[in-house]
């Protein structure tokens, strides 16, 4: 059964902060090929599309596209401050490795 992914309040705070500047733009998750493990996340404002999932919370937007949903079932889409830097963070149980950047991962 395909779970959709769930956003943290936290990642929805810093989408908001963003959209500040940005109006009204939209987080788009998605997977494509490549990366170092086989696959890798693409993380990037964006509009939605008509086949797009959306995530709403906080009066933002995360969108997932129909091809990537399977890849992202059960996933959790956070927001990590660190001291190498902040970023938006997938933690996806459907992966098997990721490599230690965090952006590539295999199934």
């Amino acid at each position: 059964m395909q779970l959709p992914p769930k956003v943290t309040p936290r990642a929805f705070a810093r989408l908001a902060e963003i959209n500040a500047a940005e109006q009204g733009q939209a987080l788009r998750v998605a997977v494509e090929g490549g990366g170092c493990s086989g696959f890798q996340y693409e993380i990037k404002l964006d509009q939605p599309a008509a086949d797009d999932l959306v995530l709403e919370g906080a009066g933002e937007r995360v969108i997932v596209d129909s091809v990537s949903l399977p890849f992202l079932s059960g996933a959790t889409i956070d927001f990590s401050e660190e001291l190498i830097g902040a970023r938006f963070v997938i933690e996806n149980p459907n992966a098997s490795s990721s490599c230690g950047c965090g952006i590539s991962f295999s199934m």
